[in-house]
């Protein structure tokens, strides 16, 4: 405690004593009441990614969930910056130093773009607030192709030679095209790989048939799933997902198998986390910390989670920072065995 504060404090406790409770009173009438950061305007929500995908989705339901429970007093406006497979949205936070009143949602593209473009730009140029959840990767094919599980599928791709089968995914160079190198590289397959704009334009594709498959999100193509238009072949994890409840007629999240018991030895989890700009305050950061915790406490979240299948692993602090020094390390190994890295 500074020489100010142990002045002012001696002073009181000398005033009670000679004066008892009404000088008791007067010193904790005037000793200041410092209130906690909050945003005094509305606060921009930045997506770096397109409509429909699930960054954006989650940054929507954030949205809603802070107006229904009344989280905070100035509204979250969400803005789409894609351009640039997400660069425009990263380079905008980090012109924005110091800059409480704007947030991002991140994708593993947090690191990827960087490294296959080069744009000058990495996560450290931003302040880590939360990570929200982990997001799975399924392998999705259309309900009127003959396949019956990624074991068959992948047959039917490697017996027809290389770029015969057409993949879809969001962006290029980005989570979805590392994945299906990976899974080409781990069953000698090879497809033509097609990049959308996000991945709720992906499923739309896929339904049309204009593509033969996809690694999706499960958020970004549940609701073709329920409605009988697409088959979620495995999912790209170690293990199934945990969620045991119906979503189509006859299937949970849980029922659909691993890639790996599926034959296709190929795993990938994408981050879902949220980041501020670089050179905010303290309060400020806990502000969002806190928000964002509040947040992720509503049934509203949890429904979420469960319909869209997420690992719901979160973190901040110290830990998260460690978790994304590992994920940057990582992703910098996947890019450069798919030669994805900027020359």
């Amino acid at each position: 405690m500074n020489k100010i504060s142990n002045f002012r404090r001696n002073r009181c406790s000398a005033a009670n004593l000679a004066l008892g409770s009404i000088a008791v009173a007067a010193c904790v009438a005037a000793t200041p009441v410092f209130a906690a950061w909050e945003p005094a305007k509305p606060v921009e929500f930045i997506v770096p990614a397109g409509t429909g995908g699930g960054a954006d989705q989650m940054a929507r339901l954030i949205q809603g969930i802070v107006i229904k429970h009344k989280l905070m007093k100035e509204p979250l406006i969400v803005v789409n910056k894609s351009g640039g497979a997400g660069a425009e949205g990263f380079l905008d936070v980090k012109a924005a130093k110091g800059d409480p009143y704007k947030i991002v949602i991140t994708l593993s593209n947090l690191f990827t773009t960087p490294m296959a473009t080069g744009v000058p730009f990495n996560w450290k140029d931003m302040t880590p607030v939360s990570m929200m959840a982990l997001d799975q990767f399924v392998l999705w094919t259309n309900a009127e192709a003959p396949y019956k599980t990624a074991r068959e599928y992948i047959a039917a791709v490697k017996a027809a030679g290389p770029n015969k089968f057409r993949m879809g995914g969001t962006g290029s160079k980005q989570e979805d095209q590392i994945l299906t190198v990976g899974l080409e590289k781990a069953t000698g397959t090879k497809f033509i790989y097609i990049p959308f704009k996000g991945g709720g334009e992906v499923a739309v594709q896929l339904v049309g048939k204009h593509i033969d498959s996809t690694v999706n999100n499960p958020i970004e193509a549940v609701a073709q799933w329920r409605a009988g238009k697409l088959v979620a072949q495995c999912v790209f994890d170690e293990q199934r997902m945990p969620y045991k409840a119906k979503i189509t007629a006859t299937q949970s999240w849980n029922d659909v198998p691993t890639c790996k018991e599926a034959g296709v030895p190929t795993s990938y989890q994408m981050l879902r986390g949220i980041f501020m700009p670089a050179g905010v305050s303290k309060d400020q950061l806990e502000f969002y910390v806190s928000l964002l915790k509040k947040v992720r406490e509503t049934q509203d979240w949890k429904d979420f989670m469960e319909n869209g299948a997420f690992n719901q692993t979160s973190m901040s602090g110290a830990e998260f920072t460690k978790w994304l020094e590992g994920a940057e390390a990582t992703h910098h190994e996947l890019m450069k065995e798919a030669g994805f890295l900027a020359k």
